[in-house]
């Protein structure tokens, strides 16, 4: 990797520059999405029991999901200690202790981590992005999601002591670029970049003068304070775009091209920084011209199998499989050993439906996983296609069993769309005291949801893939 890539955190690191786990620790509240669930369907049902005229169990039902819920949620957190993620909170450890299973997880047993980012609101050229990061080991699943420095908190500690490998393309650039908004902003307008109204109004020159600044360039020698100067406002582009300011980060990113022009990550990391604002903007022209910056610097990676590899999950996540198994191939014929270029391959395969290559890759990839986490968990993936392959009958259930799924969703949001057609109706009888479509209309919501909650039930039910030695336990 050349010198301006930030340097990765190792445990020896992280162990010396954090002394204490006091220092190490961050808490965090886990996503409140299921409780705020239990507390609509909880607030529905009360309003229902009230136009049944069963005051008393409306009241005793609407008291206790009102009073209890927020108390529970403002109480189950995440709490990371600097060697362990633990659950805490009422119901998380109620449920641990009746089903006997675990509520914590060592770093140790991470296996896998990846972070979505979701377009919560658009103005002008700013994006403000909600991350909700997963981190699953050992059957555990662990979420959270972005709101403040409590998420920056944990990032910051729990992204630094696990293995980069475990971590996808967008949990990597939040463990190095993620920083407070504000500090951001200043230091942009320190850096004297215009606020997002001014550069939208020359958004269309900006992307001419980008796409020349990238393909003629020429070969030069840069000097060790326009070194500095690019590193600089690299970072800055970086942090801007994952606070959303995306039309400043293209800004920051074009000057620190013009410094450096011929750098593949920095033209990586513009590349997809260009990609989410014509994902923001809807714009497929601008989309064609960030996987056209993404071959650039596939073309100026060099011998930087690390750039060929996240190059290749780039490409992947954008839906151009094709590419990224050349990018991954790629990666692995410069450095020969590469965790992350031989899994991404046994993801295309899979896409493909390729199961004895998804095998062999996964295979591979054990034999190159650094920690033991990795390790069990490529191992039970190969063991899993393995069993695939070779069994029918198993391939067959798999198969049931995940268009079942498919299923379940579609009739899921068909559910709730249905509950959510009979609210107008209900309003409507009571608007004109007429019982007959306020009837309809509760009848129609109210076992709506029911087949709805029915429907999430069997969902999670069938999320678990069938166990390898089925036949043996039957």
């Amino acid at each position: 990797m050349n010198n301006i890539i930030p340097a990765k955190t190792t445990d020896v690191a992280a162990s010396e520059s954090a002394p204490t786990s006091y220092e190490k620790s961050a808490s965090i509240r886990v996503s409140p999405n299921n409780y705020f669930i239990v507390l609509f369907l909880a607030t529905f049902f009360s309003a229902f029991l009230i136009y049944l005229e069963i005051d008393r169990a409306a009241i005793l039902l609407f008291g206790v999901a009102w009073l209890f819920l927020p108390v529970l949620l403002w109480s189950d957190r995440i709490i990371f200690d600097g060697k362990r993620l633990v659950r805490t909170g009422f119901l998380p450890r109620t449920w641990s202790w009746l089903n006997n299973s675990r509520n914590r997880l060592k770093i140790t047993d991470i296996e896998q981590v990846e972070t979505q980012a979701l377009r919560a609101l658009k103005r002008g050229g700013n994006v403000f992005y909600r991350y909700r990061t997963s981190v699953e080991g050992k059957g555990l699943r662990f979420a959270f999601a972005s709101g403040g420095e409590d998420y920056r908190r944990m990032i910051g500690n729990l992204f630094s002591v696990v293995s980069e490998n475990t971590l996808d393309n967008r949990s990597i650039e939040l463990r190095d670029y993620l920083s407070e908004p504000k500090e951001t902003l200043m230091k942009a307008e320190f850096e004297r970049i215009p606020s997002a109204e001014v550069l939208e109004d020359s958004v269309n020159k900006f992307k001419t003068g980008s796409k020349s600044t990238l393909t003629k360039s020429k070969e030069r020698e840069i000097g060790d304070s326009e070194q500095e100067k690019a590193d600089y406002l690299r970072r800055l582009a970086n942090e801007l775009r994952l606070s959303g300011y995306l039309l400043q980060s293209l800004e920051a990113f074009r000057r620190a091209l013009i410094l450096n022009p011929r750098n593949g990550w920095l033209i990586f990391e513009f590349a997809r920084c260009l990609y989410s604002f014509a994902g923001a903007e809807h714009n497929p022209k601008m989309e064609k011209k960030a996987l056209a910056a993404l071959r650039l610097a596939e073309k100026r990676a060099n011998d930087d199998g690390e750039l060929l590899s996240r190059l290749g999950e780039s490409y992947f996540q954008y839906g151009d499989w094709r590419r990224a198994q050349k990018a991954f191939q790629k990666a692995l014929d410069k450095t020969e050993e590469n965790f992350r270029s031989v899994r991404g391959l046994a993801e295309v395969a899979l896409r493909e439906g390729k199961i004895a290559h998804v095998i062999h890759h996964f295979s591979t990839a054990n034999r190159l996983a650094e920690t033991p986490a990795l390790r069990r968990w490529t191992q039970k993936e190969s063991e899993y296609f393995s069993r695939l392959n070779d069994d029918e009958d198993y391939m067959d259930m798999e198969i049931s069993r995940v268009n079942l799924l498919e299923n379940l969703e579609r009739s899921k949001k068909t559910a709730l769309k249905i509950s959510f057609s009979g609210f107008p109706i209900v309003l409507l009888g009571l608007m004109l005291f007429d019982d007959l479509i306020a009837n309809i209309g509760w009848a129609v919501s109210s076992v709506a949801l029911l087949i709805w909650i029915g429907l999430l039930i069997s969902q999670n039910l069938l999320s678990s893939r069938i166990p390898l030695d089925f036949d043996e336990e039957d």
